[in-house]
């Protein structure tokens, strides 16, 4: 087993065995099943550690014999150092125990019948049978990693034709990935493993069908295929980049990085590894012995060590003021290592980062970015915006940014008809504190700039399915108030409450969800028997379209855009640089500026009225325009 990673492992017999427990590996399920074991998902019995699992095992040896000495002699236990609360612990728990040790008995009596083949493993591999296993079940790296085993080159398979036609793998990719959602960007590979072809024209075919069988057509051709070119274009002409920018801010935040170690480690009173969870986790619960408020739950990891996620840090924030320094060295050394430091060498002879738009690379439907990602760069705050600063227009040109106000909100109205939620839009009122003025019942002149947080954290919380449990984590107060802040919420909304558990019914009953404009997202999880599981799928789906419909808009508005640019005789004045969630970033010769910004706003607030869509939306889109030679000004 692993001590300390791959190079430092233990290899345990039954001499290694007793010299780390202190019994023989016969007694080993025994200890489980009072231990547990969260790697195997073993209870146990809740209350039971190491050492005391250890001790009884050692004292009274077999879980039965622990029980059938405990009905007998429960002084016995005294004597051992067991205290009577453990003690009544084991009496309630006696089905518990018994049952994690059968949990962690390997069963030695399967009718298995095995020989060793004759001859080398290599000797009996169909290379192209295990290609299309391990596609099926979407080991993509593995078989890479088997091929070099094996010895086959790239030639010698099924996903490695001579001549490619990129177009039609494009078209293929993204028809794959309309199908079934969670194929997110898919290679030739995954083309022919789905389809069962050994040729790309034929699995083509296939797709297309399928496309037709699905009625997926037209968020094929009308929404996804026309700005595949556009797509390209914007990934080939980059966007300008200040190198100069980004050195000095390398200089200043190493050295901010450095002063944050030393005060981290000044407050813990000893140095030690901060990017190390287990050395944090030591340091901040073990030697500081730092706590969370009262009725504020702190998460394991999935192996059962100590959190020091940042979701589990935010809930220490109060205790000691060193986790607010962690925190921001977290924040400055990801800003760092992820943009300021990683995106000088990108550039190419001309200054320019050459990101690359994934358009099947979610999903939700959105775009992803890669090589870097751009789509994380932090809208707000100083580290976020100064790396924003580093990207600036061309000389003689300025950036355009447009962007979606409220756009989930405001599908949420569409998708739902709320009748409420349609007024506040349709009456230009700021949703956040019209939300407020409803749940907390005062007239919106009353609605306090704590009241607006509020209402804005559940405004989007109902749009990214956020239960009561994160409400409460984000609002903060009781679980209580924030049930009674929930149900208040879709009692107001009571169409969008009604719509949002429709959806859910939906993909319980089809195992997908639809967009306004008909694209699907698969929920394979949604018929889980696992109930926590089942659940989380059903918070899932209840916003799916919603986030959904956002993406198909903004993919609309692309080739509207790039259709009224050249109609107004701009087009190769005005250049699509990015698209970062609800925004399109342009860069722009000066002398149209806003001749541009006039065409590609009204593109983007007419796509109800443009797309292919029959019904009449009530809800109208709208949308912010700022200019500036650098993007962090807008």
């Amino acid at each position: 087993t692993l001590k300390k990673g791959i190079n430092d492992t233990i290899i345990y017999d039954e001499k290694a065995v007793e010299n780390r427990f202190g019994f023989s590996p016969k007694l080993v399920p025994d200890y489980k099943g009072l231990r547990g074991d969260p790697s195997d998902n073993i209870v146990g019995v809740r209350g039971i550690g190491e050492k005391t699992a250890g001790i009884l095992i050692k004292k009274f040896g077999t879980v039965e014999n622990i029980y059938r000495e405990l009905a007998k002699n429960p002084e016995r236990f005294k004597k051992a150092g067991i205290s009577e609360r453990l003690i009544n612990i084991l009496k309630e728990n006696e089905e518990e125990a018994e049952f994690s040790k059968t949990l962690a008995e390997i069963r030695k009596d399967a009718p298995i019948q095995f020989s060793l083949p004759k001859g080398l493993w290599r000797e009996h591999v169909d290379a192209k049978a295990l290609e299309e296993l391990l596609r099926e079940f979407e080991f993509k790296s593995l078989y890479e990693r088997v091929k070099g085993a094996l010895g086959v080159s790239g030639g010698e398979t099924a996903t490695a034709p001579v001549e490619i036609d990129k177009d039609v793998l494009t078209e293929a990719s993204i028809a794959l990935w309309l199908i079934d959602s969670e194929k997110t960007n898919p290679d030739i590979g995954d083309i022919l493993a789905f389809t069962r072809e050994g040729a790309l024209p034929k699995a083509h075919a296939v797709l297309l069908e399928e496309i037709k069988k699905r009625k997926l057509e037209r968020v094929l051709y009308d929404i996804e295929l026309p700005i595949v070119p556009i797509i390209r274009a914007a990934e080939a002409r980059g966007v300008l980049v200040d190198a100069s920018h980004f050195k000095k801010l390398s200089g200043e935040y190493h050295k901010k990085l450095s002063k944050l170690e030393k005060k981290i480690w000044e407050e813990a009173g000893v140095e030690f590894n901060i990017n190390s969870p287990k050395q944090m986790a030591e340091v901040l619960f073990d030697k500081m012995n730092l706590s969370a408020d009262k009725g504020v739950r702190l998460k394991k990891t999935e192996g059962g060590a100590r959190s020091t996620r940042v979701s589990e840090l935010e809930k220490l924030k109060k205790s000691n003021p060193i986790v607010e320094e962690i925190l921001s060295y977290r924040e400055l050394q990801k800003i760092l290592s992820t943009y300021v430091d990683a995106i000088p060498p990108l550039l190419d002879s001309s200054g320019r980062l050459h990101t690359t738009f994934i358009q099947s690379g979610t999903t939700t439907g959105r775009f992803a970015s890669t090589n870097p990602n751009l789509q994380n760069i932090p809208a707000h705050g100083e580290f976020g915006l100064a790396v924003r600063d580093g990207f600036i227009a061309a000389p003689g040109h300025l950036l355009i940014s447009l962007d979606y106000s409220q756009i989930e909100l405001r599908v949420a109205a569409m998708l739902s008809g709320d009748k409420n939620l349609t007024q506040i839009f349709k009456e230009g009122k700021d949703v956040h504190s019209a939300v407020a003025s409803r749940v907390f019942h005062v007239a919106q002149s009353e609605v306090t700039s704590e009241m607006r947080r509020q209402a804005k954290i559940i405004n989007f919380g109902i749009v990214y399915g956020m239960g009561v449990t994160a409400l409460q984590e984000n609002l903060g107060g009781t679980r209580v108030e924030a049930q009674e802040f929930y149900d208040n919420y879709m009692k107001e909304f009571k169409d969008l409450a009604d719509y949002i558990e429709e959806v859910k019914k939906f993909a319980g009953k089809n195992g997908y969800t639809e967009t306004l404009f008909g694209r699907r997202r698969q929920f394979s999880a949604i018929r889980s028997s696992i109930p926590y599981v089942r659940a989380m799928a059903e918070r899932m789906a209840g916003n799916a379209p919603l986030q959904g419909t956002a993406a198909d808009i903004i993919k609309i508005a692309i080739k509207l855009a790039d259709t009224d640019l050249r109609e107004a005789g701009i087009h190769s004045k005005t250049h699509l640089l990015l698209q970062i969630h609800d925004e399109l970033i342009y860069e722009v010769e000066e002398g149209v500026l806003g001749a541009a910004e006039a065409a590609i706003k009204s593109a983007m607030e007419s796509v109800l009225s443009r797309s292919f869509i029959k019904e009449k939306i009530g809800v109208p889109l709208s949308v912010n325009v700022a200019a500036g030679s650098r993007w962090g000004e807008i």
